[in-house]
């Protein structure tokens, strides 16, 4: 109608045509998510190029799988299922790498409209002041909304050991947002699996929220060696087999020997940077032309041989690293 022609009263007045068209595009936006085949593909592609977690590939394949046959019945995905999720596993088995593709999956999906992953921990939410809490935690759900809020190390928003504790507070905001923009984002809370129980049982309504988890085992020696020769090949660096067979009895003494505290992925890049330091520092002795291509390319045991497991303790080099921390 002509916006013009109509009265005061007829532009303030709600009629019950207006309420049965809101809530009959809000049925159709729930019913009709669109999926992007594509980008689901490069998504899922990208997840099952990680080494190891087939226990995580299931279940999340089988959460695609389900969201996708819901959508093709008309069925409302968003209150079928919670998909804020727990993280359960020790540092440097991938919890982060996977939120973020789980992210990207959600939003080919059509569940969420940005599938972005905005990563906090307890530094990033919790003030010394007390109201800052809120704030700065709604922020952060702010810039997640549409995606994922990855919050790392989740269990130390539950530690009690102050008593001006307002990482309390930080959970009680998440909470209540997680209700109050249901379908808006979501949120991933990871960490070792004992913490992690502890915090579901902080607060009464943590439990009923994630009622989803995923588990994430350590890696074997195998797939660590798989993993350190990816970085390797990433280095453009080939290793000899005597290289190999030092740094395959050096992984599976860290696996043999490994508690809680074993870094995993972490500790085979801080590995290879530190064996690709080696072989340059080796280089970089030989003058510049009696150097040939294949040895700058190539990774000798010399290189490899600090890396030794004894008892507790890793024989390192103090030295600088190449790479970055997981």
């Amino acid at each position: 109608e002509d916006q013009k022609a109509l009265t005061k009263e007829q532009l303030s007045t709600i009629t019950k045509e207006d309420i049965t068209k809101v809530f009959a595009e809000g049925k159709r936006k729930k019913l009709k998510l669109e999926v992007n085949v594509s980008e689901l593909s490069v998504a899922l592609d990208e997840l099952n190029e990680l080494v190891g977690m087939d226990n995580v590939k299931t279940e999340i394949d089988e959460l695609v799988r389900l969201i996708k046959y819901y959508n093709d019945i008309g069925k409302d995905v968003l209150n079928k299922f919670s998909l804020h999720t727990v993280f359960t596993g020790n540092p440097g088995t991938g919890k982060t790498t996977v939120a973020r593709i789980l992210g990207k999956i959600y939003k080919a999906l059509g569940i969420l409209e940005r599938g972005h992953t905005v990563e906090v921990d307890r530094e990033t939410l919790v003030a010394g002041f007390i109201g800052q809490t809120a704030i700065k935690t709604q922020q952060k759900i702010e810039e997640a909304l549409g995606g994922v809020l990855f919050i790392d190390e989740a269990y130390a928003l539950a530690d009690s050991g102050s008593t001006n504790d307002f990482g309390k507070e930080a959970i009680e905001v998440i909470l209540k947002r997680m209700e109050d923009l249901r379908g808006q984002f979501v949120v991933f809370a990871a960490g070792y699996t004992d913490n992690m129980n502890t915090f579901l049982t902080s607060n009464p309504g943590l439990n009923s929220r994630f009622d989803k988890k995923l588990h994430f085992e350590d890696y074997t020696q195998d797939e660590m060696m798989k993993i350190a020769m990816h970085y390797f090949a990433k280095e453009d660096m080939v290793v000899t087999q005597e290289a190999k067979d030092h740094l395959q009895n050096y992984f599976t003494d860290l696996y043999k020997n490994r508690d809680k505290f074993f870094g995993n992925a972490r500790t085979v890049r801080q590995t290879v940077g530190e064996a690709t330091k080696n072989q340059n520092l080796r280089m970089s002795k030989i003058p510049a032309n009696q150097r040939n291509e294949q040895d700058i390319h190539t990774l000798i045991l010399e290189d490899v041989a600090e890396f030794n497991y004894q008892g507790n303790t890793l024989r390192r080099t103090v030295g600088f690293r190449l790479g970055g921390n997981a």
